[in-house]
């Protein structure tokens, strides 16, 4: 056991828990960053996700706060996009024997997407406004949908980061869903995706599991640290200041 990494998962716990920012856009970039092979740190990633998000996944389904359609209709694009990406990593890896630099590549620009994304959004949202692809029933923008599914499902398999964050900035800008839904949806989605996407990398041999329960041994209590003090902290601008250190984090992996 390594207590800077459960420091590390304890102090990305508490700002999940007061901001809901996807934790992997936080996680992805400290692992790399302090050294660990982008490869191992993508496959880790997805186990840790997958176990952390299960809980959540449950808890929303006992509440009836998942949309299964528009779950479904993401999956059917994400999940076989995702295993995609993972296996395209796999023959790059052969051909070029350059596989962890392009996740580092992959990873610095996806940060930046998930930055600028998160920042508008919170910026220039409006919770009552409807635009015409919101006011369209799932039913009829079902393609659309899969679509959404598989272009983000790919980034996810080639990095780990989106799972929750793009898949969430989709669903608000494109979907007239409650919040309570739109979260609900988000979580159970994002198992789905995470855990066939993480058994593949555990079969690829690119998860360390002992880095798994360290950080799962710091960011439960972080969590549920986060969650308690989150109606005392303005947790707006805490949004953007973390969307900004998520795209400092992504400038730094592209330009060390």
């Amino acid at each position: 056991m390594s207590y800077e990494i459960t420091l590390i998962g304890l102090a990305v716990g508490v700002l999940v828990g007061l901001t809901g920012v996807g934790g992997a856009s936080l996680l992805m970039p400290i692992l790399v960053l302090i050294g660990i092979k982008p490869s191992i740190a993508v496959g880790t990633d997805l186990v840790y996700n997958s176990i952390t998000k299960l809980f959540g996944t449950v808890q929303h389904v006992r509440q009836k706060t998942v949309d299964y359609q528009l779950m479904k209709y993401l999956a059917i694009g994400s999940i076989p996009s995702a295993v995609a990406a993972t296996i395209l990593l796999q023959f790059y890896q052969a051909m070029y024997h350059d596989q962890e630099k392009l996740i580092k590549q992959a990873l610095g620009y996806v940060l930046l997407l998930v930055a600028i994304s998160m920042i508008l959004l919170i910026l220039f949202r409006k919770d009552n406004s409807a635009n015409h692809p919101q006011l369209k029933t799932p039913e009829e923008k079902w393609k659309f949908t899969v679509l959404i599914g598989a272009i983000l499902g790919f980034i996810v398999g080639l990095t780990s980061v989106g799972s929750g964050s793009l898949f969430a900035v989709a669903m608000m800008m494109f979907y007239r869903i409650s919040s309570s839904k739109l979260v609900g949806t988000d979580i159970a989605h994002a198992f789905l995706l995470v855990t066939v996407s993480g058994l593949l990398h555990a079969g690829l041999g690119n998860v360390d599991y002992l880095l798994v329960l360290n950080l799962i041994s710091g960011s439960v209590p972080g969590v549920l640290i986060g969650s308690k003090l989150s109606a005392k902290v303005p947790t707006k601008f805490l949004r953007i200041v973390i969307s900004v250190i998520i795209g400092i984090s992504g400038w730094k992996l592209l330009y060390p």
